[in-house]
């Protein structure tokens, strides 16, 4: 039947072949100079071409492919190798000291490993394909990437892990997994996946606790595997110190043997004791090793526990400085008692709500541009709802953002009085507002989140009724939390920007046309700042008079130069010293004195 088919398909092929040359032929006899486009585009040349075409853009793409450490599939990459070095760390060590582990699940262990000797291949191909910065560009050529990975000594440790140590279970059988230790090399990348986990994570010192852990439980479970080992070699129930023998009840099935030997190494390495005494040199020296081992992990646990624990209290520390120190200064100044009650309950709100940390202490580390992207995307849509910010200048928007600051309010603290010289502008963020007569009683409107006031009174425009005074009582009804902007930072922002402070001015007089608060008859004018030509001139002015006071001072100084210079002329003069120190010693000597304190101020 077999034999029946493939003739079949042997004449069928050849029929196709045949098919396919007479239709090409009669597609170019069919015409002169004629060229049969549709039957050209499926013929066997041209679909070889097309396959070699395929390939090549397959090698050009491989050629292009260079993977960037700052990537997440570079991360995730390392979360695969660290998840197969961790399986070589526990599992290969175990199945190399207890043989029912290793002949057991031989099966599952065999799929296992050869799936982490491809994922090590893999490793290595990717290392390979690293990039790095250089200049701070990524180098994506892949003989500087290969020369730059060969020369390190993660090369020689990749290499050495994925020798083929395997083969050597023709010689001494497949129940040898010692032959796999070399697969224990890979640890650096373990090491670098935990080390970019701590800076990606946002619970940094959880994660550094858990990485101390999982360090105790790899140095506990080698300790259990290395006692099993020893016990085995010396004998089971030998003496008291090794592990007892597997025949007795209790000490048979695989589950119980490891569990007894990891409280036996969990019992020595953190030094509590309470097991047999060793008996036989070697057992000794196998303790006093664990007792040294025990006596670091303690050490580094208190140390890194104590410095972790610091550093999760240290904010809480330093908020509680402040508040100890506030509460020292009001004992000491003798502040009533409700309006101390007020000021603890408003370092409570900022403590239970999480605003105690300051931004702008927290964000100083970060270069200006990535100090302006957080800016933007926290506070750009807040700042876009200002009447007089709507459609300005992107430029003058991301300056005006860095400047905004964050103000929190207690209930029942006034932001603004009717009156009051208007040096910041107000952006409510959370909370609420009220607008109140006077007697602070009477409420008019009430101001919610996304609301701002006082945009009018920081520009001082020439006309306005009210000058730059607050023209309402706004309350706070609660805790607010706001945004503030300065009137001196607005000025400073709009000298750079002339064409958004000419529409400024614009929109805060019809703003206060609308309102009725414009004078007509007052003069147009425009905000009530010095222009930079103003402030180039009062510093032209203030460098001539320090030109002017240097000119005099370089011409006192030449002067006192001409009469040292003379004086010591004089005192060089042997005669003339010999004969004045003879007749007046006490005037010599005054003079001498007063022109070395001339030549010293003079210096």
């Amino acid at each position: 039947i077999y034999s029946v088919q493939e003739k079949k398909s042997k004449t069928q092929s050849k029929l196709c072949q045949h098919h396919w040359r007479k239709v090409h032929l009669l597609g170019r006899c069919a015409k002169k100079n004629w060229n049969p486009v549709f039957i050209d585009k499926f013929s066997p040349k041209t679909l070889s071409l097309q396959k070699k075409k395929k390939k090549k853009k397959h090698r050009k793409r491989w050629g292009l492919f260079v993977v960037s450490p700052s990537d997440d599939a570079y991360y995730r990459w390392l979360l695969v190798i660290s998840i197969a070095v961790l399986y070589n760390w526990f599992v290969v060590v175990a199945r190399a000291c207890f043989d029912k582990l290793q002949v057991t699940f031989f099966i599952c262990w065999l799929v296992l490993d050869y799936i982490s000797d491809t994922v090590y291949i893999l490793d290595t191909i990717v290392r390979l394909r690293t990039g790095f910065l250089e200049q701070g560009l990524l180098v994506k050529d892949h003989i500087k990437l290969r020369d730059s990975y060969v020369r390190t000594l993660q090369f020689k440790l990749d290499v050495a892990s994925i020798l083929p140590t395997d083969l050597g279970y023709i010689a001494t059988g497949i129940h040898t997994p010692q032959l796999r230790f070399n697969r224990l090399l890979r640890f650096p990348r373990m090491f670098e996946f935990f080390d970019r986990t701590e800076t990606r994570t946002n619970y940094p010192n959880i994660f550094r606790i858990c990485n101390l852990v999982l360090y105790i439980l790899v140095i506990i479970h080698w300790n259990a595997c290395i006692y099993y080992a020893i016990s085995k070699s010396l004998g089971f129930g030998t003496d008291t110190w090794v592990f007892p023998n597997i025949s007795k009840p209790g000490f048979t099935t695989l589950s119980e043997t490891y569990v007894y030997c990891l409280y036996w190494s969990t019992l020595t390495l953190t030094t509590i004791g309470e097991m047999p005494p060793p008996v036989r040199d070697e057992e000794y020296l196998f303790v006093v090793f664990d007792f040294l081992v025990g006596v670091l992990i303690f050490a580094t646990i208190v140390g890194n526990v104590g410095s972790m624990i610091a550093n999760m209290n240290a904010t809480r520390a330093e908020f509680q400085a402040r508040i100890d120190a506030i509460k020292h200064y009001m004992h000491f100044r003798k502040v009533s008692r409700e309006l101390e009650t007020r000021v603890i309950k408003w370092f409570d709100y900022l403590w239970t709500n999480k605003k105690a940390v300051d931004e702008q202490e927290v964000l100083k580390n970060l270069p200006n541009k990535l100090r302006a992207e957080i800016a933007i995307n926290v506070h750009l849509e807040t700042l876009k709802k200002v009447r007089i910010f709507k459609d300005c200048e992107a430029g003058l928007l991301v300056e005006l953002v860095l400047k905004l600051r964050q103000q929190v309010f207690s209930p029942g603290d006034y932001i603004c009085r009717k009156g009051d010289i208007g040096k910041e502008m107000y952006i409510i963020k959370e909370g609420k507002l009220a607008v109140v007569a006077d007697d602070g009683v009477t409420q008019y409107a009430l101001l919610t989140s996304g609301s701002c006031f006082g945009e009018i009174s920081i520009l001082n425009i020439k006309g306005s009724k009210m000058g730059n005074r607050r023209t309402a009582n706004i309350r706070s009804l609660g805790y607010s939390d706001l945004f503030c902007l300065s009137k001196d930072d607005l000025m400073e922002a709009v000298i750079e920007y002339p064409d958004a402070k000419t529409v400024l001015e614009e929109r805060g007089r019809e703003i206060l046309k609308k309102e009725g608060l414009l004078d007509e008859s007052a003069d147009s004018g425009g905000l009530q700042k010095e222009d930079a030509e103003e402030k180039v001139e009062r510093l032209e002015t203030s460098l001539d008079t320090l030109q002017t006071r240097f000119a005099r001072l370089l011409n006192d100084y030449t002067h006192t130069q001409q009469r040292l210079k003379q004086r010591v002329t004089l005192l060089e003069q042997p005669k003339t010293a010999y004969w004045g120190l003879k007749k007046h010693p006490f005037k010599f000597t005054l003079r001498i004195s007063v022109c070395l304190q001339n030549k010293k101020q003079t210096s």
